[in-house]
Formats: structure tokens, sequence, C-alpha cells
């Protein structure tokens, strides 16, 4: 069970409070609801540009992490399609700095044209080095518009393509940051040696005074049903031909989420599962092998991704996989069903041992709109019975609601 109060600012930011007195510790979550899928089909890229861009500095403090590691903090931030989260570790003593520093890049960056063109640079390399340049790396760049052919989760979180980020404009940049970086499009968690008071009181001095924006309004389209089998190929210099087979599913907060997810573990989570024992370990058809699911605020996918070994093509080890999924969907013992369920409880039990990782979670789940949720996440997950996840997967692991990219070898 993790305790927390919560307050809200005028201007909108809502604050979560997490007393932790065994640690010396602090950290500070503020999670934007803003991410990939708020992004335009001919600009994409910005949400993740974005997160560059804050910590290029702003008229008020040149570099973001000097005054930072002066009081031993550290920091980080990440992207994906629904959000886009920032963090502080600092001591408790020194929390002072982080609300200074989180809210004067909030009131407003610097919009410095150099500052633009070193991020911009920046982010243009990483979409090379991890996207264009490593094995593998552009599956999700294929994928997608594969899976997807309306909702914005069609692009992946880095952007569709360099151009956009290349060709991004500093207007572009201003209006994306005063459409999205609002206080009352923003949740703020503080955890750690800190009372609700000393929250109260900062976050009324460094946040109250910034201006409430105009909420931003979501109207995305909604991913229509698929009817039909889709398919891709693709190749590269990779070692081994890769398999990447994916569902639709429903969206986070739907009532089956926990029962789809729990599947995927079943059928290919850690060297136990189905699809590990079966065809790496005893067919040695695939050289690794997992299945998860995307975890996405809207609509997401239930993914089987696997690197195949040399002697086998890459149909025959797709109607292996599809072999297991009719198996595991003939029924479900309840000692498997029991085991995964604890492995699931157990990941995210240890998951909230760390400080930053419960505030996270908080935030998380507030963005969800339901707080509550992190406390309620294990008697979710052994609610779950066998018979729901068979039913669940006849409903979903249809051939008809998949999409395959087979990636071999050039």
């Amino acid at each position: 069970m993790i305790d927390y109060k919560h307050f809200e600012l005028q201007n909108g930011l809502n604050v979560y409070v997490h007393e932790d007195k065994t640690t010396p510790l602090v950290a500070l979550n503020i999670l934007y609801n803003v991410g990939s899928r708020d992004e335009t089909e001919d600009k994409t890229g910005f949400a993740h540009l974005f997160e560059h861009l804050m910590f290029g500095g702003s008229a008020n403090i040149p570099s973001y992490d000097t005054p930072l590691q002066k009081v031993g903090g550290e920091n980080n931030a990440f992207t994906s399609p629904d959000v886009t989260n920032y963090y502080i570790t600092l001591p408790a003593q020194n929390i002072e700095t982080a609300f200074w520093l989180e809210s004067d890049r909030m009131m407003g960056l610097s919009f410095d044209p150099k500052v633009l063109e070193v991020q911009r640079k920046v982010v243009i390399e990483e979409f090379k080095q991890r996207y264009l340049n490593q094995p593998y790396g552009d599956a999700w760049l294929k994928l997608r518009p594969l899976a997807y052919t309306a909702h914005p989760y069609k692009w992946a979180t880095i952007g569709k393509k360099i151009s956009h980020i290349e060709q991004a404009t500093l207007e572009d940049v201003k209006s994306f940051f005063y459409k999205h970086y609002l206080p009352n499009n923003a949740i703020m968690v503080v955890g750690g040696n800190i009372t609700l008071s000393q929250v109260e009181k900062l976050t009324q001095k460094w946040f109250g005074g910034i201006p409430k924006g105009i909420q931003p309004v979501r109207n995305l389209p909604i991913e229509p049903v698929q009817l039909q089998k889709r398919t891709a190929k693709t190749s590269a210099k990779v070692p081994l031909d890769g398999l990447y087979k994916a569902w639709h599913i429903p969206e986070r907060m739907n009532e089956n989420y926990y029962a789809v997810d729990l599947l995927s573990d079943i059928l290919g989570r850690g060297q136990s599962s189905r699809l590990y024992q079966s065809l790496v370990k005893e067919k040695k058809i695939f050289n690794s092998i997992n299945s998860y699911v995307t975890s996405s605020i809207d609509a997401g996918l239930f993914v089987v991704e696997g690197k195949l070994n040399e002697k086998y093509n890459l149909e025959q080890a797709e109607a292996e996989v599809e072999n297991e999924i009719d198996q595991l969907l003939a029924g479900l013992s309840e000692e498997e069903t029991q085991k995964v369920k604890n492995q699931a409880e157990a990941t995210l039990v240890l998951s909230e041992i760390e400080l930053l990782n419960k505030c996270m979670n908080l935030a998380f789940s507030a963005n969800l709109g339901d707080v509550d949720l992190i406390n309620k996440e294990s008697a979710l997950i052994q609610k779950v019975t066998s018979k729901q996840m068979v039913t669940m997967g006849k409903e979903y692991l249809k051939e008809q609601n998949s999409s395959v990219l087979y990636y071999s070898k050039a």
C-alpha cells in the first residue's frame, strides 16, 4: 500500500505527496499529459524533441544540469506515445532546487535558436543510431504503420522520419510548448523525506504564479476494427531473421487489460514461458522469443517477437507460434495461471521498492484517471481467471486481427 496525499493549485497543477522518512532523499516527478499521439502526421517527433529542449535551459537558468549537480541531484526524462515524464532525485535538504528548476522551465524556455539547433542534432543522431543503424532498430518504424491505419500510434515516438525534425521551426516549437506544457496539463508527485506542509509551501511559492492555460482537447481518430491479416517484408544486414507479429487489444483501463497482459506473460515472458520452452529449448526454431503488451492508454498491441535459428524460414516459424497459441487457448491449468499471477504481482511489488518508481507509478495512475490504481493492481491481477484469459485470447489473437513483419537477413 502506497500512502499519498493530494492537493491542487488554482492554476490546475495536481500534486501528490508520498511521505517516506526511511530515506534521506526526495524525488520530484512531473508528468506532462502529452506524447507522440498528440502530434500531427506531418509534424512528428515533437514530443520527444521537447524532452530534449527542456534540458536546454531558460532565460533565467542557462544550464539546467549545473545547479542540480552542485546540490547532489540527478535527473532524466523519457517520452512515450502517451506522456512525457521528467524526474529529479536529490538530498532532502536541497529539495527547493528541484522546485526552482522545474517551475522555471514550466514557466517558459529560452527558445534560443542555438539551443534548438543543438537539440535537433542530438535527436537526429539518436534517430540514426537507435533506429536506422542498429540491427532491427527500424522494426517498429515499420510495424506501427502496418498495425495502425488511423490512430497516431502508427508512428514511433522518435517520429516518422528525420525530415520532420530537420524542418521544425522555432514557431512550431513555441506553439507545441504553449499548447501542452501547462500546469493544468501536468501532474507532480513529490516523495521521500518531506512533509505535506513543506510541499504545499514550496509548490505555491514556485508554481503558484504560473498562469493556467487552455486545456488541450484530444479528438484522436479511433482505430477501426481490423478485418484482414496484414503482412510486410523488409531486409537488412542483421545476424538472424526476425518475426514480429502484433494483434490489437483493448486500452489500458479496459476491464480485461490484466487478463490480456497475463496471457502474454504465459505465452512469452521469460525462460519458463510456453514459447521459450517449446520453440527455443525443445524445437530450437528460435534463438530468442518473447511476447508482451504495449500497455497503451488507447487501444494497444499484443506482440510476439523472435529471432530465428539459421535453418528455419519465417513462415515456418510463424506457423509454430500459431500452433503454440492454439494449444494455449485450448485450456489453461489453474496452476499455470496462479504461477503467472504470482510472478506479475512480485514484479509489481519489487518495482515499488525504489522511491522514484513509487512517484512515477503514482503519476501514471493519476494520469489514467484513478490514482488509487497503484494500490488496486495486485487485487486486479489476482482476480483474473484462466477462463477469462482464454476468452480474451480467442477474441483478440485471431489471424484477421494480426499484422506481421517478416524481417530477413539481406
